[in-house]
């Protein structure tokens, strides 16, 4: 029986609880038994005892949006080209492992890594956050999911059978792709309804893709076979069909504002908002004219989406849509939400409690509660007084999964 306590530091619990001066987490066996201030409970005498003083204890940070195996935005590189199979798998391990090691214990990625990341965590060939795969996002022809030059061509690149072709070809067509990505191993299902900022001219953000029977079919399917889904939705009548629909979280939900009827729709039916700030600050500096454009044309809607979202109700999360642009750079979405008028406390939950609720597993996840599995960081600093303690990697000065401690410095 193993029991680790951490004492001494200021307890941020991920609740939204006001924080706790001096206070004690006591691990066993991987999961959180004492949550309190440090002289109000007792351990064993042979415990591993960590003074924590002066320090700040957060649970493990999650990020509902990220793309472990994605490494750029060329095609060449997007579609395997560019480098060796082995040597790519071995860049996203390393992804992988400093994304653990900056305080991340779980992320849910949006597409591109195959399920046997999640299973060399497991297992642990490799040092890495509990990670919760889509496989490949499913799209119509002519979506984000359909690998198509821009002169037309179609990629010639056989798919990997570990990333199954997520286009899919009608309301029975939607079905089986749903089916075919469970049986990859998918722990969620990512659809697409219209365009992004970066997608090729002619489907931006707000052109539609998925009629409303095809997305219909397609949540029906999902939640069939237990799975959440999460739709990238930026605006217009693709947004509205995913909302119809039932999806289970909207990713990026740019023009969210321009239709009052969305966001009451979002808080009645439960749907979360994955607004995933960062990438647009960098697609706003983009080499190519239309992205930057388009980028730069969202970003007063995206920042009303979210301020209504808020104030409705609807659950905010924090999600990076990393890996074009770069790995790992999770912390960073967590300021921006403030700019988008986030409390530090909510944006912190927005990267805790509320996101273990977006993946569905706020029962083991997300919070520092009796019971729960100890996943748990400390850091140099006070997250609410300065966010930026949580990019800066050498102030998270340990990091425990599951009551292993994965990191320490």
């Amino acid at each position: 029986m193993t029991v680790t306590v951490l004492r001494g530091g200021t307890l941020i619990d991920g609740t939204g609880a006001a924080p706790v001066r001096d206070a004690a987490v006591v691990v066993r066996d991987g999961r959180i038994e004492v949550v309190g201030s440090a002289g109000s409970g007792a351990w064993p005498k042979d415990a591993d005892v960590i003074d924590v003083s002066g320090r700040t204890i957060l649970p493990g940070l999650i990020d509902c949006h990220d793309h472990m195996a994605l490494h750029g935005y060329d095609l060449a590189g997007r579609w395997g080209l560019s480098e060796p199979g082995s040597t790519r798998h071995l860049r996203t391990a390393r992804a992988i492992q400093q994304t653990l090691s900056r305080g991340y214990t779980a992320v849910r990625d949006a597409g591109g890594l195959d399920a046997g990341f999640r299973l060399a965590v497991e297992e642990g060939l490799i040092r890495g956050p509990r990670l919760l795969t889509a496989v490949t996002i499913i799209s119509p022809i002519g979506g984000i999911g359909d690998r198509v030059s821009p002169s037309g061509h179609e990629c010639v690149v056989p798919h990997d059978p570990s990333l199954p072709d997520g286009v899919a070809r009608g309301v029975e067509d939607v079905r089986n792709v749903v089916r075919t990505m469970v049986r990859a191993g998918a722990d969620v299902i990512k659809c697409a309804t219209t365009g992004g900022a970066s997608s090729r001219k002619g489907h931006g953000p707000k052109d539609a893709a998925f009629t409303l029977e095809e997305m219909r079919a397609l949540v029906d399917e999902s939640h069939a076979l237990g799975r959440k889904v999460m739709c990238h939705a930026l605006g217009g009548r693709g947004l509205r069909i995913a909302l119809e629909a039932g999806v289970d979280s909207i990713e990026h939900g740019c023009y969210v504002d321009e239709d009052s009827e969305l966001i009451p729709m979002m808080a009645e039916k439960g749907i979360v908002l994955v607004p995933t700030l960062l990438v647009y600050d960098y697609h706003r500096e983009s080499k190519a004219p239309h992205v930057r454009e388009r980028a730069r044309a969202l970003q007063a809607h995206h920042m009303a989406s979210i301020a209504k979202a808020m104030a409705a109700g609807v659950k905010v999360v924090a999600g990076t849509d990393a890996g074009g642009h770069g790995h790992p750079a999770n912390a960073r979405e967590l300021p921006l939400l403030v700019a988008a008028g986030l409390t530090s406390m909510q944006a912190l939950q927005a990267a805790t409690g509320w996101a273990a609720e977006c993946l569905g597993l706020e029962a083991d996840l997300g919070t520092l509660q009796k019971g729960k599995h100890a996943d748990v960081i400390v850091v140099d600093g006070d997250p609410l007084a300065d966010l930026g303690v949580l990019t800066d990697e050498t102030r998270i000065r340990l990091v425990m999964k599951d009551g292993v401690v994965e990191v320490r410095r």
